[in-house]
């Protein structure tokens, strides 16, 4: 398993540089000059040169990318352009509401999905099935940003039930924190949920055509027992993979939904630096996204073996 480990860090080092590469020019394609919209168009001149000088504008993009990559490569993701402020240290001070709305959107996901794709694979071809596979359309059609809307407008408008903007840290009041998460997690989680409820259920419909499940039911076990404790285990193999792409999913998904939410998150941040032309900001967050992206799939493949032991690693004794 070391030797795997290994393998697979080293076979990310070359999609790292091309990311980073891939967003440095990207981000300077786009229009707009970042002294100046920092400054205005009317102080222009001696400063912005000696602002474009401080951040090492004024150098080519060659010696730029890499004079940035070799501070990356000491954990120094700069500067922001807008703020003076360290990149590193902005992004942990927001990592803890991020990582909170992603972790309550996939478990919003994982509840709706898996215990409608069992009762639709249940009632294959039936009114139930047909009626689930709708909502699955419909889920996953939907726009995040455009479900935002619409639970802002029932549950904080017209109920007045849940608060539309804001966020309070878990540590300082739990039950405020819990009420302003419940709507950002909901526009983020119901997508989720419907991706997930279809490959769930696309797997456990291909579990009960297996030999073992036919001679479990015809050993007489109870329907219950043969669904959750033989045929959703082995279903849910395929859906962990779908799961840790869309871990990466949720985590872009902050990007609009903490803007309509306000909620002081790196999505926030990034929106935030787009809208300024933050370029150290936007090359410094795409790249933490990657990797977190890279750690999550890189952990959904040691969960293969977890669930099933005949999955060896490279490198593993047969």
């Amino acid at each position: 398993m070391t030797k795997y480990l290994l393998n697979r860090l080293i076979a990310t080092l070359p999609v790292l540089l091309g990311i980073s590469f891939f967003t440095f020019a990207l981000v300077r394609l786009v229009p707009g000059d970042p002294v100046q919209i920092m400054l205005g168009p009317e102080v222009m001149g001696n400063a912005a040169a000696e602002i474009r000088k401080i951040y090492g504008l004024d150098r080519p993009w060659v010696v730029q990318y890499a004079e940035w990559l070799f501070n990356v490569a000491r954990g120094d993701l700069g500067l922001s352009i807008r703020t003076g402020l360290p990149i590193t240290e902005s992004i942990w001070q927001r990592l803890p509401a991020t990582l909170e709305l992603t972790l309550i959107s996939l478990v919003i996901g994982l509840v709706i999905g898996i215990p409608l794709a069992i009762i639709a694979a249940q009632n294959r071809s039936r009114f139930v099935d047909g009626f689930l596979s709708a909502l699955v359309l419909f889920g996953i059609s939907m726009p995040g940003f455009w479900l935002a809307t619409l639970l802002v407008l029932l549950f904080s408008l017209n109920l007045r039930w849940l608060p539309s903007i804001g966020y309070t840290p878990l540590w300082e009041n739990p039950l405020d924190n819990v009420r302003g998460m419940i709507l950002p997690a909901l526009s983020l989680g119901v997508a989720f949920g419907a991706t997930t409820m279809r490959f769930t259920r696309s797997s456990l419909l291909e579990v009960f055509n297996q030999e073992y499940i036919r001679t479990a039911r015809a050993k007489g076990l109870r329907e219950k027992l043969v669904v959750y404790r033989h045929a959703l285990k082995n279903a849910m193999i395929p859906v962990i993979t779908v799961t840790g792409i869309q871990v990466g999913r949720l985590l872009g998904g902050t990007v609009i939904i903490e803007q309509i939410f306000a909620l002081p998150g790196i999505g926030r941040y990034v929106f935030d630096a787009i809208s300024q032309r933050d370029y150290p900001v936007i090359q410094g967050t795409v790249l933490f996204f990657t990797i977190v992206f890279i750690a999550i799939n890189l952990a959904v493949d040691f969960l293969y073996g977890a669930l099933d032991p005949r999955i060896k690693f490279a490198g593993d004794e047969s």
